[in-house]
């Protein structure tokens, strides 16, 4: 290539390099940016049309999320093509971009019944993430030239780029699932555990009322229904006091207003006065860390309501030699743990299971008449930061 085709193309691969960096620091569409970005492959390769697949999750197709000058019903009809066929199956187990001359290639899959002679060749620019194809380009050519050299190694520039997206998506959606249902197995954990042993007693004393109702106890009729009733009450109040707590959404501005909120909500919600105190000038957390600190925050204020009769509550977040320490404290009538009821042993147990999550641990120091104090302690996150 002469020095005028290489600066013919250097402009535009520029572009491209500021887009790409520009889109993958955004939170735009993945299947968007693949998209976007063929159209941009086309205009520096000369093709006369072209298409974008992504790997399914079975690793055994490729499906289409993006193609230009195509139409509907071969969009339709190549939606979803096996992942080893053609050039693309090629592209998915060798290095480096593949391409070969259409009247080679797989009818069946690559459109040239549409394109016809316009098309004399076929390249598959694989989107590749440590050694794992996840996607690949086609690129319908017009005739047989090859693509210049600069823009052969855009292209796989490109592919790396989108490749690490690609990859970069599937894993933050099995994370995603992951705390989902890590979330829902708490939730169902909850409200079996506050559940479980109610209904276990509400049981026992409906064994014992049918007994009396048959032997015509009335001394003993009312008692078993009074204590049946009063079971059903605490059930239904237990059961709505957690969910209301998870209908509670954590606030999208982060940790620290959604403290604030939860706080005042509890202040608003009980009288009782509560005071923060953060002595963290940046507090760095990842969001599945703020939302564990703030569901065991929100737990200890909850069991503070029902159990502790305290007037006043001090909530303080700090870092401490490389951890964080977050405490809550209240002056109510303490506890001794082992004399705890079930409810309040549940609060314990799922904190400690948050904490378990944070990598840390949570200690629980009460005396009766003294208060309780919650302390949460967990490694804050290292941050490397590289000299300019």
């Amino acid at each position: 290539m002469d020095s005028e085709e290489r600066s013919r193309y250097k402009i535009p691969a520029m572009r491209a390099f500021s887009e790409i960096a520009t889109s993958l620091s955004s939170d735009a569409d993945l299947e968007h940016l693949l998209d976007r970005f063929l159209q941009t492959m086309i205009r520096l390769a000369g093709a006369g049309g072209g298409a974008v697949r992504v790997l399914t999750a079975d690793g055994a197709h490729m499906r289409m999320v993006g193609a230009i000058g195509l139409p509907q019903e071969v969009i339709d009809r190549e939606y979803l093509v096996p992942v080893g066929c053609g050039v693309c199956g090629r592209a998915a187990h060798e290095i480096g971009i593949q391409s070969d001359v259409a009247s080679q290639v797989c009818h069946e899959t690559m459109a040239l019944d549409f394109f016809g002679n316009r098309c004399k060749e076929v390249i598959a620019v694989p989107l590749r993430h440590k050694g794992k194809v996840m996607g690949v380009y086609n690129l319908f050519m017009p005739d047989d030239r090859p693509i210049p050299e600069e823009i052969s190694l855009l292209f796989l520039s490109i592919s790396e780029h989108l490749g690490m997206a690609l990859e970069n998506a599937r894993l933050t959606r099995e994370n995603l699932r992951i705390t989902i249902m890590d979330e829902r197995q708490m939730l169902a954990n909850e409200i079996h555990d506050s559940l479980a042993q109610t209904l276990a007693y509400m049981k026992m004393r409906l064994a014992l009322l049918n007994e009396a109702i048959h032997d015509g106890d009335k001394s003993n009729t009312q008692k078993y229904l009074a204590q049946v009733d009063d079971a059903m009450e605490t059930a239904y109040s237990g059961l709505r006091e957690l969910l209301n707590q998870f209908r509670q959404k954590m606030d999208p501005r982060g940790l620290l207003p959604a403290l604030e909120d939860v706080i005042q909500n509890f202040h608003n919600r009980t009288g009782v006065e509560v005071v923060f105190a953060n002595r963290v000038n940046d507090i760095d957390l990842t969001p599945d860390q703020e939302v564990q600190v703030f569901y065991i925050v929100q737990e200890a204020l909850a069991n503070i309501a029902k159990h502790s009769h305290a007037r006043n509550v001090r909530i303080s977040i700090e870092l401490i030699e490389g951890k964080y320490a977050v405490t809550v404290q209240d002056d109510g009538i303490g506890l001794n743990a082992h004399d705890a009821g079930p409810g309040m042993h549940l609060g314990l147990n799922i904190m400690r299971e948050r904490a378990q999550r944070l990598g840390g641990e949570i200690i629980f120091e009460s005396h009766i008449g003294q208060g309780m104090r919650v302390h949460l302690e967990f490694p804050a996150t290292q941050r490397k930061v590289s000299a300019a």
